[in-house]
């Protein structure tokens, strides 16, 4: 039985080139090398002239990584804390943005005047 194929036209348990996983996470082949260096736990093999081979792990947790630091909001410290299980609480899962309104508080047409005057000054410049 042969394993399923991905959309990269590679088997599911195939190891990935780095521009493999470059292409499939969205980021630029210097940003993975430099996770490699922060993050202890992807370590990729290498063939002669340094080429980097990944192993299904590596890109799920190079998946892990760029999630926490992409669109959670991680710091790279941070990040590997709670890859390491340190982290008190997983991160939440992002939520939708709320939908901007005016607090009753802030007086609209005060702010319009500020903005008034802030484009007659650029352009007096």
């Amino acid at each position: 039985m042969t394993d399923p194929v991905t959309s990269s036209g590679k088997a599911e348990g195939a190891m990935r080139t780095i521009g493999e996983v470059s292409a499939e996470l969205g980021v630029k082949p210097h940003i993975l090398r430099y996770w490699e260096a922060q993050f202890d736990s992807i370590k990729p093999l290498k063939r002669a002239g340094g080429r980097r081979y990944y192993r299904p792990e590596d890109v799920e947790t190079l998946r892990t990584i760029d999630r926490l630091l992409n669109r959670e909001g991680f710091t790279v410290r941070g990040a590997r804390q709670y890859l390491a299980g340190k982290a008190a609480k997983p991160a939440p899962a992002a939520a939708p943005a709320p939908a901007v309104t005016a607090a009753p508080s802030i007086d609209l047409a005060a702010l319009r005047a500020i903005r008034d005057r802030l484009a007659a000054a650029l352009e007096a410049a």
